[in-house]
């Protein structure tokens, strides 16, 4: 028999439960809250102050009217909140410090991500950028549409996601620049801790690689691997220049240049299985035989694989709702497998070695 549940007990599991949903309803408000400390610079005024400082410390660094100091407190409590940053407490018999009734805001692991070399301020601003945000509030008339087309991105904005940063110069350097900043990154750790993956290859297409930023990462640590990178004719038309890089323009969907090897970062994810198993085709085209070393180099994300913890499983599932607003889709083992088949390859393997993402290196 059920035990009887209180009036009482009652009341405090409905009051807990709307404590949660409210939770959950306010979330925006901590991402809105770390779009403004991006846009404000919080980081790195308190960077500047050696790693901690006050509230009047961080105003004097900040762009704010004097009149909003306590709506800056309000938003720091939120960042606090969040982990973005931490209130520092004083040292045990530091009566000077505990009589100071002032705050001292400190960075965290988190926060340290968006300041100095290799941040990563610029992808999280693309993120939260309007263009980006704006598809969600459409997800639930976007549901009732039949696939393919429009994409949610399209569906709000009445364009694609890759025509309006072709059309939309602004745009397109939001999104270069926060690509970049999550190469230079993810490529400093792969080719520090992990660069046995690009061993033994002579040459290196990056396909659909930006500004190169990944290639010129992997051209540095192994400058026996010719490196170059295929991407759009308007992509490549601004791609920096003496940087001991090949830019070639083309299309993925026709034809990949020939490589010992080709790197594919963050790209699948974005295509219907359809769409992969084409780019993979043609991967296949371009590199040797895997008795001659070829081989396919993916850095993306296999849902279910990697740290168990719950954070990580947590992002992969968040990314994996965010990229439907371009129709895209995150894999598991399993649906990654299937695309290999059918593209012909003959074997893979998965090294979660990246956080959430992981390398899968695909062999002809």
């Amino acid at each position: 028999m059920a035990p009887i549940q209180s009036n009482g007990q009652h009341a405090t599991s409905s009051l807990d439960a709307l404590s949660e949903l409210y939770g959950n309803t306010f979330s925006v408000i901590k991402s809105m809250a770390l779009k403004a400390a991006l846009d404000l610079g919080i980081a790195d005024a308190i960077h500047h102050h050696g790693g901690a400082a006050t509230m009047a410390q961080i105003a004097t660094r900040v762009t704010l009217h004097p009149s909003k100091i306590p709506c800056l407190r309000r938003l720091m409590r939120v960042l606090t909140l969040s982990g973005i940053f931490a209130v520092q407490k004083p040292a045990p018999g530091d009566a000077a410090a505990e009589a100071d009734e002032a705050p001292m805001y400190t960075l965290t692991p988190v926060s340290r991500l968006l300041i100095g070399a290799g941040n990563q301020r610029h992808m999280m601003s693309m993120l939260l950028h309007p263009c980006f945000i704006a598809p969600f509030f459409r997800i639930s008339d976007w549901l009732q549409l039949e696939l393919p087309e429009p994409c949610m991105f399209k569906h709000t904005h009445g364009q694609s996601f890759w025509e309006m940063t072709n059309e939309d110069a602004a745009f397109n350097t939001v999104v270069n620049d926060g690509m970049a900043s999550d190469s230079a990154f993810m490529m400093d750790i792969l080719v520090r801790e992990h660069g046995e993956v690009f061993q033994g290859i002579s040459s290196l297409v990056d396909v659909a690689g930006g500004n190169g930023a990944a290639a010129r990462a992997i051209a540095k640590a192994f400058p026996e691997v010719k490196c170059s990178v295929m991407d759009l004719a308007h992509v490549v038309a601004d791609a920096p220049r003496g940087t001991g890089v090949e830019f070639i323009a083309g299309d993925m969907f026709d034809s990949i240049p020939a490589a010992h090897a080709v790197f594919l970062k963050w790209i699948m994810h974005d295509w219907s299985d359809n769409d992969c198993v084409k780019i993979l085709r043609n991967c296949k085209k371009a590199i040797p035989s895997r008795d001659a070393g070829g081989k396919v180099v993916i850095m993306d994300i296999v849902v279910g694989v990697g740290p168990s913890d719950q954070k990580h499983r947590d992002v992969q599932i968040l990314f994996d709702a965010l990229i439907m607003f371009v129709n895209g889709v995150e894999r598991d083992e399993q649906e990654w497998k299937k695309l290999f088949v059918e593209a012909g390859f003959s074997s893979y393997k998965i090294m979660p070695v990246m956080g959430f993402r992981s390398i899968i290196e695909v062999y002809p």
